[in-house]
């Protein structure tokens, strides 16, 4: 069975913490899989306004998401903090990857939780059409 194997960048320009709350836990008592996904938009938002941007104003365009991928590397509970580090990575004309490694926040060290890639591709949403990474947001995530 072939598996997802996202390459972490050497290093990562950001990074957040996010607490789990009482509704990212499932059934199963731990973090659901699909909570994963909404901890790294959560991560993903907190980097782009950081750089002073959103998903609706890449500066000047806006982004969509063409693809996501997870791994699931240990299990998170309710209490833990998530340190969410974010990079970019595969800079094209009209898109880039993002690249998360969620690690648990220990008093000793940090075990990796997820890590996950989503493949961002710049959007004009008025005119429905692809358009390339304004000038300006290229040179702040490079």
């Amino acid at each position: 069975m072939a598996r997802v194997k996202i390459n972490l960048p050497a290093t990562f320009p950001f990074e957040c913490s996010i607490p789990v709350r009482i509704t990212d836990i499932n059934y199963g008592g731990h973090v659901g899989n699909d909570t994963i996904l909404t901890i790294i938009h959560e991560a993903r938002m907190q980097f782009l306004k950081s750089l002073g941007y959103t998903e609706m104003n890449f500066g000047g365009s806006g982004m969509i998401m063409a693809d996501v991928a997870i791994e699931f590397k240990s299990e998170l509970f309710y209490g833990d903090i998530i340190k969410t580090h974010v990079s970019a990575s595969e800079i094209s004309k009209i898109g880039f990857d993002l690249i998360y490694k969620l690690e648990k926040e220990n008093s000793d060290t940090n075990k990796i939780a997820a890590i996950a890639k989503t493949a961002m591709i710049c959007y004009d949403y008025s005119t429905k059409k692809i358009v390339s990474i304004p000038e300006e947001a290229l040179k702040k995530i490079t």
